[in-house]
């Protein structure tokens, strides 16, 4: 095996291992984004639950 051949290997995992910790990083991310929009979507809506329950009793 050639010094090339060697290099492009390392190369290649090298890649393979940056690429494998970019993919778990942005997925983690683009979870907590959705994670972030639900709540908010449930808060939205609980809060308007409650005000209109809150309004209708007073």
């Amino acid at each position: 095996m050639t010094r090339n051949g060697l290099w492009t290997i390392v190369g290649v995992v090298v890649a393979v291992v940056i690429a494998w910790v970019l993919v778990n990083v942005i997925f983690s991310v683009l979870a907590f984004i959705v994670k972030l929009v639900i709540v908010a979507i449930v808060a939205a809506v609980v809060f308007f639950v409650l005000r209109g329950m809150l309004r209708r009793s007073s």
